[in-house]
């Protein structure tokens, strides 16, 4: 794997952060090998060469501790908006494990978005920071049947393991989710995928579902996906163009319909699918509770 230098890890202090309510941001990695056919990372307006080739920030837990020790307020470290911190590397490199190290040991909460199973391996360490900080898994699930997660997400863990996962962190005492998005059109913008998700996503001990009934396509990104659908799903590429021509937002055209219906599903199973619910839940779940005398 292949080093780069860096020169911090952890963003600025954010206090009201709408994004699931962090207030720091990292990435130990730069690019991503699990081939999704839509991912938005790899827009040029990112500026990642290679981005199918996972490289690793150089002395990037030497950086994490003197900024987590010098910071004047603790909050909840995001992790995976640009990389995933579970790609194949960290089973040897084990970065994110030292980061998930560092930030229980300076009290810090954390806040997940991966595609692997890999995470169940840190399920003691998420234990430990869930003593005296939130702690949030949102696993990316947008289909339903294994067969359709393989085609838009072709080199990582599938659907059924991913679930897996929130069952296991579930099980834990880990507030654990699923981010349901994109929800391509004309691909997963159904009923029966999004009724069977939320389904599975009862089952199996999920929290939370925050979805988005559509995808944002832009520059090269834009080329990618086409090539992938022209692969995979035949006659697809020509829908988006007659449906969104060169639009940023390629909302769902089942969108309005979807709405309800994923609402009237989640509410029947108690699972939560606004920001702000998911927000207020996971900052106070499993967190001591203060008792009184009176």
């Amino acid at each position: 794997m292949e080093w780069i230098p860096a020169k911090t890890i952890l963003s600025g202090y954010a206090e009201n952060n709408l994004w699931f309510g962090i207030n720091y941001n990292m990435n130990i990695y730069k690019g991503c090998n699990h081939g999704c056919i839509y991912c938005d990372s790899r827009s040029s307006c990112y500026g990642i060469e290679n981005f199918d080739e996972v490289r690793a920030k150089e002395n990037a837990l030497i950086l994490l501790e003197r900024e987590l020790k010098s910071k004047r307020k603790n909050g909840v470290v995001g992790m995976g908006a640009m990389s995933d911190p579970y790609n194949p590397c960290e089973r040897e490199y084990q970065l994110t494990r030292g980061a998930l190290e560092l930030i229980n040991r300076f009290g810090y909460g954390v806040s997940i978005a991966t595609k692997s199973n890999l995470i169940e391996r840190d399920i003691d360490i998420l234990k430990e920071i869930s003593k005296h900080s939130p702690v949030l898994v949102k696993i990316t699930i947008t289909a339903a049947d294994d067969a359709l997660c393989r085609k838009v997400e072709p080199y990582v863990s599938v659907s059924s393991k991913r679930l897996q996962a929130i069952k296991k962190l579930s099980q834990e005492g880990i507030f654990a989710g699923i981010l349901c998005m994109p929800v391509l059109p004309f691909i997963e913008d159904t009923e029966k995928n999004i009724g069977e998700l939320i389904e599975l996503a009862h089952q199996n001990g999920a929290k939370f579902i925050y979805p988005a009934f559509g995808v944002t396509l832009r520059q090269n990104q834009r080329e990618w996906y086409y090539q992938k659908l022209d692969e995979t799903f035949p006659c697809v590429k020509e829908k988006y163009i007659k449906t969104y021509g060169n639009l940023y937002e390629c909302g769902s055209p089942a969108s309005k319909d979807l709405w309800r219906f994923f609402r009237e599903k989640c509410n029947q199973y108690g699972i939560l699918y606004k920001m702000d619910d998911i927000i207020t839940e996971y900052k106070k779940y499993g967190q001591p509770v203060q008792l009184s005398w009176f």
